[in-house]
């Protein structure tokens, strides 16, 4: 994995933990010599993990779109921004330049971009591993959600298992690193999209 695309929340959490695992994950990722994409804000998790990686001496790529740079939201010190028109073309971008996800807490907006690149995975549009740093328990929910929509029979194991969990980066790193993607996509191939 050469470049992860990290999803997290824009604001810093209720608890000093996700600001430090967020600083973190940035700077591992910077001394394993993974390029950090990411959406490319100063604020709450998105700016601690640039900044994590970016004290480290890493390549920290931000995408964000113009409507929210003009609200001042743009991190300044970053390898290289890129500025797109939507949230959609932000989302394709950052897929595009990453060969991984990692998903640290956040809100609907995380959800929204984590849920969007396991649909992708799941139709069988990447092949790239999707990792969830369980700050706290903070996805505990998550994956008590998907076995349940498991067993009743909304999703197959298989994709179910494309969530790959830990509370440790190292760890998540490694189960990442490991990863076998399913053979079967659920419908389609990228060709076909």
């Amino acid at each position: 994995m050469k470049n992860i695309v990290v999803f997290c929340g824009s604001s810093a959490g209720s608890e000093p933990v996700y600001m430090e695992q967020a600083r973190q994950l940035g700077a591992i990722l910077a001394q394993r010599g993974i390029g950090l994409v990411y959406g490319g804000a100063k604020v709450g998790l998105m700016g601690a993990v640039a900044d994590g990686a970016l004290q480290a001496g890493g390549k920290v790529t931000g995408v964000l779109p113009h409507f929210l740079q003009q609200k001042e939201l743009a991190h300044a010190g970053l390898t290289e921004l890129i500025l797109v028109d939507t949230m959609h073309e932000r989302k394709t971008k950052m897929n595009e330049l990453s060969d991984g996800v990692i998903a640290l807490p956040g809100g609907f907006g995380t959800m929204e971009e984590l849920f969007e690149m396991l649909t992708w995975g799941q139709l069988g549009l990447h092949r790239k591993p999707i990792g969830m740093l369980n700050v706290n328990g903070f996805y505990d929910p998550l994956h008590q959600l998907s076995q349940a929509m498991t067993d009743k029979g909304f999703l197959s194991a298989s994709n179910r298992d494309m969530l790959l969990y830990s509370d440790q980066i190292e760890d998540l790193l490694t189960r990442m690193e490991q990863y076998q993607p399913a053979e079967k996509p659920k419908w389609i191939t990228p060709a076909q999209s």
